[in-house]
């Protein structure tokens, strides 16, 4: 049985992430530093990525080409990990586009983001990004993992008193 809450203590919730296919490969196959910060806050229940069986497939399929052969031991690498133990798989959202994407290959993210709101999506897509303005008056808040990670407030601070990531564990 869980403990009981101070009086005062506020539980907070994980902030719900949607990530598109190729912010999931910039974190799992190129090791971007930004999205390894994302992928480190998922692992530290930071961040609660969400995804949907169709995204699931896509990124699967997508794993499952060959790239370039100075990614391709990255990529084997990447479809070895199970991702959907690290992420929470949801059912697809309502068809009620609340903001439609002119790209519709990335309507699914839009649409689960809009469904789980308040929430962040991180993507590098020119389309998904060209959203953000409308999408944030509606708690969506739409951004690179660059701009993710550098709006974070530092986690803690280094022996040298510089600020710091969490490098290999959570804090």
């Amino acid at each position: 049985m869980p403990a009981a809450l101070s009086p005062g203590q506020v539980v907070l919730r994980p902030e719900a992430l949607v990530l598109d296919t190729n912010a999931v490969l910039d974190w799992l196959v190129f090791r971007d530093h930004a999205a390894q910060a994302v992928g480190t806050a998922i692992g530290c229940a930071e961040l609660r990525w969400l995804m949907t069986p169709r995204m699931l497939a896509e990124l699967r399929s997508v794993l499952a080409r060959p790239l370039a052969s100075r990614w391709e031991h990255a990529r084997e690498l990447a479809l070895t990990i199970e991702v959907s133990t690290l992420a929470t798989l949801c059912s697809e959202p309502p068809v009620a586009q609340r903001l439609p994407c002119r790209d519709a290959a990335d309507q699914m993210f839009i649409d689960l983001a809009y469904a789980h709101r308040p929430s962040l999506l991180l993507t590098r897509d020119r389309e998904l990004l060209r959203l953000r303005a409308r999408a944030a008056g509606d708690s969506v808040r739409i951004q690179t993992a660059a701009a993710w990670l550098a709006a974070r407030p530092p986690t803690r601070t280094t022996a040298a008193g510089q600020p710091g990531d969490r490098p290999g564990g959570c804090a």
